[in-house]
This record gives structure tokens, C-alpha cells and sequence, in this order.
């Protein structure tokens, strides 16, 4: 095994300190997580009663939008940042079993999404997970995996689902989304979720966000639709239904009832 492909050692750190890609694991009926994770997800479950319908709305959302881009774009190769903890409906489960052509790497910062990544993947010719920080694009761009497995030649889409409202704007995620843009080719495509303000429940809110990044040590931000479509503006085209509640992007079933304040977009990189 070569050094860049490593499965990362895991610390008691990694174990005692909560991590965001843990906590949605345990949101979403996932055994991959710690008693100091489940502790923060209860926490934040009972200061936001909608919660984990917005979580497994995300969820599904994913589901959706690799399903859609796979049967009604052509797509077969995925790029999955910030995937988390492997848990049912992975990205290659969807993209595979609509198109077993389909390749996908998956990228994480969290030692122990990683390491269960490279178990489940064990026999997947077809996909991969790294370890790496998705803010730092180069890193993940020049990856060797990444050029094993994905040609940025051709079309490919690049996931950022739920994962950009744990990067400051002090970091600039405006920039971490167009260098991903710059890096892809044309009649490419960007799936994107992220959380935003809750302005019926700002106090129960600000409590959930407080706990949740005094836990975890990671930010938060929750960020408005126009927000979203200002790092859009330039080199994408939205597709329909634009950037709507996730629960509202081309629903397969009745639509929720529930106001879901995590909305979702997916974007075609434009020639």
C-alpha cells in the first residue's frame, strides 16, 4: 500500500471529541459513531424538534440528485466531498446500481469515516475514499486516486452536500467552490446542500449551534438561499427547480409538511 493511501491511525481524540461526520451517522441510524457523538446529536435533536426530518430530508435529497444525474445526465463519475461516515445509500450504491460503470471517490477529513470507508470499499474496483481536507483543493485535485479513478476531462460531479456550512467565511468557501468549478469540465455538474437560518426558531437555534461547535469545536453557519446563489453566479447554470427546501427538489413522494431549513441546488458547469 503505498504511504498516500494509508488508513489513518485512530487516537483517543479521535474517539473522545465529537465529530460532525459521527453525529450525522448516528442522525441517520448509523452504528459508526462514539457515546461522546450521540451525546451532541441528542443535545441538538432536542433543542431543534425538526431536526432529523431535515437531516434524513438531506439524505434523501442525495439519493435523488445521483440517481437524476446518473439516468438523466449521463454522468458516471462522482467526486463526494466531505462524505462522512459510510452509512446505507452511499453515492456508489445509487451510481452503481443505476449505471455499474459508475466511479466514485469519496474524500473526508475524519480519521474514522476514512478508515471505515476503506473497509467498505475493500472490493469496489470502482471507488475509493481518501483522506483529505476539502478545503484545500489542490490536495485533493492532484491526489493519486483521484487520478486513478475519476478523468476530470469529462463530466463529473462534484457532491457537496451538507458540508460547506462548517467552513467560515473566513475561509472563503466562495473560492473552494469555484476552484472546484475551474478543475472540472464543462457539462459538469455541482450538487449542494446547506443549512439555513431557522427565523421561527432563532433562539432554539442559536442554543443547538452553541452546544454543537462548543462540542465539537467547528464552526457552524447557517446561510440564506441568496448567499448560496452568490457563489453560483459565475460559470454555473441552476437547474430546475432552482435552490429550493431539499424536500421540495423533485419529490418522489407527497412533500413534507414541515418547514426544513437546509435547502439544496443542483448546478451544470457551464462551457
Amino acid at each position: 500500500m503505498d504511504s498516500w493511501d494509508q488508513v489513518p491511525t485512530l487516537t483517543a481524540a479521535d474517539i473522545e471529541r465529537p465529530s460532525p461526520a459521527r453525529i450525522y451517522d448516528y442522525w441517520l441510524g448509523g452504528s459508526n459513531n462514539f457515546a461522546a457523538d450521540r451525546e451532541v446529536a441528542e443535545r441538538a435533536a432536542a433543542a431543534m424538534p425538526t431536526l432529523r426530518a431535515a437531516i434524513w430530508a438531506n439524505r434523501a435529497f442525495l439519493r435523488r440528485v445521483v440517481k437524476h444525474l446518473v439516468t438523466e445526465h449521463g454522468i458516471t463519475q462522482f467526486l463526494d466531498l466531505g462524505s462522512g461516515v459510510p452509512t446505507v445509500g452511499n453515492v456508489h450504491e445509487i451510481a452503481q446500481g443505476a449505471d455499474p460503470s459508475c466511479r466514485v471517490l469519496y474524500v473526508d477529513i475524519d480519521p474514522v469515516a476514512v478508515a471505515h470507508g476503506h473497509s467498505l470499499l475493500a472490493d469496489n474496483k470502482q471507488a475509493a475514499v481518501i483522506h483529505a481536507d476539502l478545503r484545500h483543493p489542490a490536495t485533493v485535485l492532484e491526489h493519486p486516486q483521484l487520478d486513478m479513478l475519476l478523468d476530470l476531462d469529462k463530466p463529473v460531479a462534484v457532491l457537496m452536500i451538507a458540508v460547506l456550512h462548517f467552513i467560515p467565511d473566513t475561509e472563503h468557501p466562495d473560492r473552494i467552490v469555484h476552484a472546484y468549478r475551474d478543475a472540472v469540465a464543462p457539462g459538469s455538474y455541482l450538487a449542494l446542500s446547506h443549512a439555513a437560518p431557522d427565523l421561527a426558531h432563532p433562539d432554539e437555534q442559536s442554543e443547538m449551534v452553541d452546544d454543537y461547535q462548543r462540542s465539537t469545536k467547528v464552526p457552524f453557519i447557517h446561510r440564506t438561499p441568496d448567499q448560496l446563489a452568490g457563489w453560483i453566479e459565475d460559470g454555473f447554470t441552476v437547474e430546475e427547480p432552482g435552490i429550493v427546501q431539499v424536500n421540495e427538489w423533485h419529490p418522489e413522494t407527497e412533500r413534507h409538511q414541515q418547514i426544513l431549513r437546509t435547502y439544496g441546488l443542483l448546478a451544470r458547469r457551464d462551457g
